[in-house]
């Protein structure tokens, strides 16, 4: 792991999105609450959030971080069609908490598959990225 003992602690936030693709009849399905499994957006919602908490469990040199805040955002997107998502996470330390909020949306989105992949296996997700990242040395970073 990269030694931040001497780093000043400062607040951080990341942003990050994803998406994942699938057939209008599939979104219609989640956004009705017909899926077989329950509430489909609200479970990856809660999966997200758990997957930033363990994020130093899945990723070997990743920092356990003290994380104030997740929020996760599963946005119907007929246009795609499919679900749009988003993750913030905030802590104050010493690193920052950018693969938190990559593992938020990951996450997110294999659940979303796992919970309707009986009713459509070649869902598509794509779309990872960091969108923002403040705090810290580096400063402030926004996706264009």
């Amino acid at each position: 792991m990269v030694d931040v003992s001497d780093k000043p602690t400062t607040n951080r936030i990341a942003v990050a999105e994803a998406h994942i693709v699938m057939t209008a009849a599939t979104l219609a399905l989640i956004t009705e609450g017909r899926a077989k499994k329950g509430d489909v957006l609200g479970i990856a919602r809660i999966a997200g959030i758990m997957a930033a908490k363990k994020t130093a469990d899945l990723i070997p040199l990743c920092h356990p971080l003290p994380i104030t805040k997740v929020s996760i955002d599963l946005t119907p997107d007929t246009a795609l069609p499919g679900i749009r998502i988003s993750a913030t996470v905030k802590t104050s330390g010493q690193t920052g908490v950018e693969m938190e909020a990559l593992t938020a949306a990951s996450t997110a989105a294999l659940t979303v598959y796992d919970m309707v992949k009986a009713v459509q296996k070649d869902m598509v997700i794509g779309g990872l990225r960091v969108t923002l990242k403040d705090g810290g040395k580096s400063g402030r970073f926004a996706a264009p």
